[in-house]
């Protein structure tokens, strides 16, 4: 059996048990709150292994093992920052917030954000709010679309228009079946995947290299010198700014509304405890995997590919047997579809819930969050065909853009702040602002810029990006816990 037909087989299979699950899942359907919270019954395996399916996704094994890949030791900077993320978002913000959405039966993000202030104002940040995740998800979307795409034209010789509509009517058709449950039992299903293929092709790609002494030996004869420094041979403040910039990828998972909605689906705080549990180890599993596969993929492919984020299929191809490198691209697949899925239902409750059109259009919520699905798939096949970029660019600015937007308002309210509407919604747009800045500053020339914006054009581009990705939480912390007041304690709560 060739590689492409095991591809072909695998994703057929797995197709037919992602059906089977959306239908088993489309019977527990009765309610709003059960198609976007799961009825808020959801136990830690399937919590921890969804929530760390969909942070990571495609990129980690497509994304952050080409970036180690190009980089080197330094990329390793950003692994402390991610699991420091995983560390707050379970342990500090989760309780809270799963409490208080659960005793007043919160459904959004939106909805906690805006809890106590008066109505023009909870309309003003719902409208704002709505907008800048469907924005952001239509890239993080197109990222995904991306990968799927790369791993067709590479298994089966399309062309990328072709590989994209195919990927993205693939996952549109299982998203379309149904709510929150299916999308968790799949991510977990995703998940599992994605961690015996970060846990064994490394493994087997190092014995192919000849073990770890040879690995090193090699790594040093055959890259360049920086590429095995922990400093990237970058010096002081440009260094520091660096670790600062990877690092700060652990901060967006505070804003954004598809993991935090793992966490309010919660069943109990014991599901959230060892939840937390499954959720790390599979993230101290996948990380290190992938920055292993990318160590040893260097050597394997003598750092010759343009394009670090093809090294994974490389590499698959390179030292498994055909059967186990199709089950290996598919499990790329199931990466892609264990964070569109979770996107996807998020925006469509954005739009759905936070808009008033499921109180609008009583008894049809769940036809009004599927059309708007399908429009914004629609929107991020048009992204993904028309603009050029990478998978690990277009996730990481969604990601930041979103985390910065809405991180430091959920950290005030989880700290005790009670911030009022204008503050609210001029933190999320300050957030979002300032990291679109950055972000579109570092695609100029210096040599097309002069003053100002030539000094914001070399700020943008220093090593690591810390001006996209921690500066913008400057201004909205600072208008949070500055101008606020604190609010009363939450009584009255289940300790389950």
């Amino acid at each position: 059996m060739t590689e492409t037909q095991t591809v072909l087989i695998t994703l057929v299979i797995y197709k037919i048990a992602l059906i089977g699950i959306g239908l088993w899942a489309a019977r527990r359907v009765k309610t709003e709150d059960d198609f976007f919270l799961g009825g808020r019954g959801v136990g830690a395996f399937v919590s921890g292994l969804s929530y760390a399916a969909s942070t990571s996704s495609a990129w980690v094994l497509l994304g952050f093992s080409g970036f180690v890949y190009v980089n080197g030791m330094s990329a390793l900077w950003m692994i402390p920052g991610i699991w420091l993320g995983y560390i707050v978002m379970w342990l500090w913000i989760a309780r809270p917030l799963r409490e208080e959405t659960k005793a007043f039966g919160y459904i959004t993000l939106t909805d906690y954000l805006t809890s106590g202030l008066a109505p023009q104002a909870k309309k003003s940040v719902a409208l704002l709010s709505t907008a800048l995740i469907v924005f952001c998800f239509i890239f993080y979307i197109a990222a995904q679309f991306d990968a799927a795409g790369k791993a067709f034209v590479d298994q089966f010789d399309l062309s990328k228009t072709e590989s994209i509509l195919l990927g993205a009517v693939i996952i549109l058709f299982y998203c379309l079946l149904g709510g929150f449950w299916a999308v968790s039992v799949t991510d977990t299903l995703q998940g599992v995947m994605m961690a015996l293929v970060a846990f064994g092709l490394p493994l087997i790609a190092l014995a192919a290299v000849g073990g770890p002494g040879d690995l090193i030996n090699q790594l040093h004869e055959t890259t360049p010198q920086h590429f095995m420094s922990l400093t990237g041979n970058m010096g002081g403040f440009v260094f520091l700014g660096f670790v600062l910039g990877v690092a700060s990828i652990g901060l967006g998972p505070f804003g954004q509304p598809h993991l935090l909605n793992r966490l309010m689906a919660l069943k109990d705080e014991k599901a959230r405890r060892q939840g937390f549990q499954i959720a790390m180890g599979w993230a101290v599993v996948v990380y290190l995997g992938m920055a292993l596969l990318a160590l040893t993929g260097r050597v394997l492919t003598n750092g010759s590919l343009a394009d670090g984020e093809v090294m994974f299929y490389r590499v698959a191809s390179d030292v498994l047997p055909p059967v186990l490198s199709g089950i290996v691209i598919a499990a790329i697949l199931s990466a892609v579809m264990s964070t569109v899925d979770s996107i996807l239902l998020a925006a469509s409750g954005a739009v759905a819930h936070d808009l008033g059109l499921t109180k609008r259009f009583a008894g049809k919520a769940v036809l009004v969050s599927r059309l708007v699905m399908v429009g914004i798939t629609v929107f991020a096949v048009v992204l993904t065909l028309t603009v050029e970029d990478k998978i690990f660019n277009r996730v990481l600015f969604a990601w930041s853009a979103l985390g910065a937007a809405f991180g430091p308002a959920v950290i005030a309210r989880v700290a005790g702040r009670e911030p009022s509407g204008t503050l609210i919604f001029w933190s999320i747009a300050l957030g979002f602002c300032v990291t679109v800045l950055f972000y579109s500053a570092g695609t100029w020339s210096v040599d097309d810029t002069n003053g100002v914006s030539q000094m914001l054009v070399k700020l943008a581009k220093l090593p690591g990006d810390p001006f996209e990705r921690f500066v913008p939480w400057i201004l909205p912390m600072v208008l949070l816990f500055g101008f606020s007041n604190r609010r009363p304690v939450l009584e009255n709560v289940s300790e389950d």
